[in-house]
């Protein structure tokens, strides 16, 4: 319905951009996280990203201050699942874009972080939930030789004909009451380093071999407590970007679990893993908008003071242009995010494929919008003096986190050719 207005008005612009009209309660928790963003994980991100791995993972290091400054905001899984879905959804989304606003890296080891205490919630598993509860945890998704071969569900279109499956450096041997785990994961488990306890997916031996007919792997997937006896771990990684997320390989040699920790097992375990997958890919999707969103920001302030050709930066049109698009991708990203969020959590039949499209669209999106105002500071942005590299490094680093973003766009073709095959856009 057209409405027309008399007269012409800056519009109403807040934290997220062009939205409309948020309750009390949406600004109210959109203002703290903001607060939260600027007060602890800006000033945190940027002191961890000047240590080494090993000095952030390490006993007594500032990172470990982050968990119980975000214990107390009091965001629990089970406080959102009390709200309306679209209520939830845009909270949520509202949430993770602040703590990308404030730091990537941290933002990421919040997700990875809370993992487990979100299944065992959406479970109603009060001894899973017991065992996650207050510990830092982390998501054991690929291994060293089982990057995105992770992301394989359709063996005859996806997979070498007469090729067995890959089924990773990692697996547990499931019997009757026990799992015993061997194996270990890749170097990039997000809180790798620091994590209490893993939610952990990997290939399983159910007492007739780990491939099936197809040579597809079977799956298990359990919360494992990482106190266990047969679990070391590997030395931090070092990186270009997200320095404040520690990651690194976990090892597992003959770890004994009950049965009872596992969550999702043969016949459950791909819809499990598609879900998680999915969750995380939100996640992603709405820190990297508040990348973008900070560097615009930084941009747009610098543009205020730095003068050239004798008058500000934003005096000159190709500056306005620039910002304008810088704006306009920002704007994009947030409405791909929520909208592949809302498909994953509102939609009967979703998959994978289309959540980690949502993804790759923004972190390539806010890429061209840091790399944009990376230019725009000129050479001093290439000093730590102001943060745009860090944003840049950080940036740079989720186009391959979560799902190299080539791959995932080859697999979002091949789900484009399954839904033919099934006959959709097949007049």
């Amino acid at each position: 319905m057209l409405i027309l207005k008399k007269e012409v008005i800056l519009p109403d612009a807040g934290l997220t951009g062009f939205e409309t009209p948020l309750s009390e309660e949406e600004r109210a928790i959109q203002h703290t996280m903001h607060r939260f963003a600027k007060d602890v994980l800006r000033p945190l991100g940027t002191e961890l990203d000047k240590m080494t791995a090993e000095q952030v993972a390490a006993p007594g290091s500032p990172y470990y201050s982050l968990w119980p400054e975000f214990a107390k905001l009091g965001f629990e899984p089970a406080a959102m699942a009390s709200l309306p879905p679209e209520t939830a959804l845009r909270i949520e989304s509202m949430i993770s874009e602040e703590l990308g606003w404030g730091d990537s890296g941290l933002a990421v080891s919040i997700g990875a972080g809370s993992m487990a205490v979100e299944i065992a919630s959406s479970l109603g598993n009060k001894e899973l939930l017991e065992l996650s509860m207050g510990r830092i945890g982390c998501w054991i998704g690929t291994k060293p030789d089982f990057g995105s071969d992770f992301q394989i569900f359709d063996m005859q279109r996806d997979w070498p004909a007469g090729v067995p499956g890959n089924t990773g450096n990692l697996w547990g041997q499931v019997g009757k009451d026990e799992i015993v785990i061997n194996g270990q994961s890749s170097a990039w488990v997000s809180n790798g380093a620091v994590a209490q306890v893993a939610v952990a997916y990997m290939s399983a031996d159910y007492g007739d071999g780990r491939l099936d007919k197809q040579g597809r792997p079977y799956g298990v997937a359990a919360i494992v407590p990482l106190d266990l006896p047969g679990v070391t771990r590997g030395k931090p990684l070092e990186k270009i970007g997200q320095r404040a997320l520690p990651q690194g390989e976990i090892y597992f040699d003959n770890v004994r679990i009950p049965k009872r920790f596992a969550f999702a097992l043969k016949d459950d375990y791909d819809g499990s893993f598609a879900s998680a997958w999915s969750n995380a890919g939100t996640h992603m999707a709405h820190i990297f908008t508040g990348v973008a969103r900070a560097a615009f920001e930084h941009a747009l302030q610098y543009c205020h003071e730095r003068r050239q050709g004798g008058r500000l930066l934003i005096d000159h049109q190709l500056t306005r242009y620039r910002l304008g698009d810088m704006l306009r991708r920002i704007e994009m990203a947030r409405a791909t995010a929520r909208r592949v969020q809302a498909f994953a959590a509102l939609s009967p039949r979703t998959h994978p494929y289309v959540t980690a499209s949502g993804k790759v669209t923004v972190t390539e999106e806010a890429m061209k919008v840091v790399h944009e105002a990376f230019q725009l500071f000129g050479g001093v942005g290439t000093t730590r003096e102001y943060p745009i590299e860090k944003l840049f490094r950080d940036t740079r680093s989720a186009l391959i986190e979560d799902g190299e973003n080539y791959t995932l766009t080859m697999r979002l073709g091949l789900l484009a050719q399954q839904l033919y095959a099934e006959g959709w856009a097949n007049p």
